[in-house]
């Protein structure tokens, strides 16, 4: 009968061991998220959702993706999928916002060269 019943080693759960008397293992550490990545994946949304000031969130949301991907291969942090999302997002607010202002250039440009001093007075 004292085959079938094992008597417990020691009642704090904690210290209990498996059939080879070697103590249970840890569960595994996980690695940190880069603060970084979170702020560029912010930031570069924002910069496709923010009108006038995208151009410059996204610069900045760039340079902070860019960073974080040099810091998670560095470390071995995780947040690499949150920095790709923001450079990407980042680079889409950028081309916006920069296409936009091309634009409304080339339109003050055209229109202050075609001669006719009346032409914003439709507008």
């Amino acid at each position: 009968m004292s085959d079938l019943y094992k008597e417990p080693r020691s009642s704090d759960p904690f210290q209990e061991t498996n059939d080879y008397n070697a103590p249970f293992n840890p569960p595994p550490v996980v690695p940190p998220t880069n603060s970084k990545a979170v702020a560029s994946m912010v930031l570069g949304i924002l910069s496709v959702v923010i009108p006038y000031i995208g151009l410059i969130i996204g610069i900045v949301g760039i340079i902070l993706s860019s960073l974080s991907l040099k810091e998670i291969n560095r470390h071995g942090e995780q947040g690499r999928g949150m920095a790709i999302a923001g450079l990407v997002c980042s680079i889409i607010g950028t081309l916006i916002y920069t296409l936009i202002i091309i634009f409304i250039v080339i339109v003050i440009i055209v229109a202050a060269s075609s001669g006719d001093p009346d032409i914003f007075s439709d507008i």
